[in-house]
Formats: structure tokens, sequence, C-alpha cells
């Protein structure tokens, strides 16, 4: 598994390792799992999602961004010596010697960019200019999840990461005695959007087909998970 290191100047605070299937959060406040204090850093700034394919860190908002390898981002997938900037403090994501690497799903691309003019970070937001214009003029169709039965409404996918299951921290809350705490994750890449199944007995399907690992959705795919039935649509 990989671990990240916190640093602050020339000083390592602390190691932490990401296991698949786990979900780190970082920011100021006591509650999460990294803890970094320092007024620059909101309360609850960044997570880092392991998933079976990869690691995923996604801006939560923050006040003042989180940078990977000096860019601004709001989500980004996680390669081996990839520099996370948070506040003032570094984490640095390694795998261990001899681990297998997972390839970043959306190595080479910056569609997610999101630029703040903020005076602090006017370096780095200098080098993110130029991916944040290009993916300013790239249109992508957004994913709609809608109910058919279980549910009301549409759930537009604009997250890199969405999770279904019966957490309740869950981006979609589902019932059932055999569905996992986190059943499913849906994933933006940029060849599509790929439903994964994560854990429970009860697995998802995808037009009444089990899906044992991950499943690129097209669409009108009608998705089954625990008491809950959705369509995919792209819009």
């Amino acid at each position: 598994m990989p671990i990240l290191t916190l640093k602050f100047k020339d000083s390592n605070i602390g190691e932490y390792d990401i296991k698949e299937g786990q979900s780190l959060t970082i920011g100021r406040l006591d509650k999460n799992d990294i803890v970094i204090e320092n007024l620059a850093v909101s309360g609850r700034h960044a997570k880092i999602d392991g998933m079976d394919d990869g690691y995923l860190i996604t801006d939560l908002k923050s006040k003042n961004g989180s940078f990977v390898n000096d860019l601004q981002i709001s989500s980004h997938w996680l390669e081996n010596n990839d520099v996370i900037k948070i506040g003032k403090h570094i984490l640095i994501f390694a795998y261990k010697e001899g681990e297998k690497h997972f390839e970043s799903a959306a190595s080479g691309t910056m569609d997610q960019t999101m630029v703040m003019d903020t005076a602090a970070h006017k370096d780095l937001l200098a080098k993110s200019v130029p991916d944040l214009d290009t993916a300013m003029k790239k249109k992508e169709s957004i994913g709609i999840l809608s109910f058919l039965s279980g549910g009301e409404g549409e759930i537009e996918l604009t997250k890199k990461l969405i999770k279904i299951g019966k957490d309740s921290s869950s981006d979609i809350v589902v019932g059932g005695m055999m569905v996992g705490k986190t059943a499913a994750t849906i994933s933006k890449r940029p060849q599509g959007y790929h439903l994964s199944y994560v854990e429970g007995m009860s697995k998802p399907k995808v037009n009444n087909e089990a899906v044992k690992e991950s499943v690129l959705l097209k669409e009108f795919d009608i998705i089954e998970i625990g008491s809950v039935k959705m369509e995919f649509i792209l819009k």
C-alpha cells in the first residue's frame, strides 16, 4: 500500500498508510484522519479515496485550494511521488519499494483543474492557467442518474467520485440488509463513467447483470443497488 509522508519545511511530521477501499480526510479539525494545525488549512480541506484501480485526491471546496505538483486541482488521480501541497504543508504520495503502481486513469489531462484568484498562490496559479484554458474549450457530457424506484428526481454526476451505499455519508444512500456501507462507486474518467463494486453481499447490477469489478456505463443503462433502481443518461 502507498504511504503519505506529511512534511513542514524540511521536517517529517508523520506517515500514513492508505489502504485500498479506505478514505482519508485531511484538514485542521481533530476529527480528520490527517490533522494539519495551520490557519491556511480548512477544517475539512481534502480527502483521498483508495479505489480498486488507483487513489483519488479531491479538494473539499477549501478556501485556499489543494495543489498536486504545483497545479491547483479539484480532483486528481495520484501517481508515485506526487507532491501534494495543502496550506504551507506538503504530503508526498509514494508506493513502497517493489509495490505495484497504478497508472493514473486521468494521466496527462487537467480537465478538472480549478483556478481561484488568490495572491497567496499567485505563482502556482500561473502554472495552472494554460491547462485551464484548454479545459474550458473542451465540452463534456454530464452523466445523470434518474430514479426509477427507491427515490425521486435526478442526480447530476458532477463529482469525480460518487459513493453509493448504506452509510449515511454516501452521496446516494440505499437500503437493503445485504448492501454494503459503500456498495459501489461511480467515477468519472476521460473515457466515461465507470461503476465499480466495492463491498457487501449484494452486488450492484447493470441491465440485470451483477457487476463483479467495474463496468463502463452506457447511456440508458439500468442500475440496481439494493432498494434503488436508476437509469443512466447523458446531458
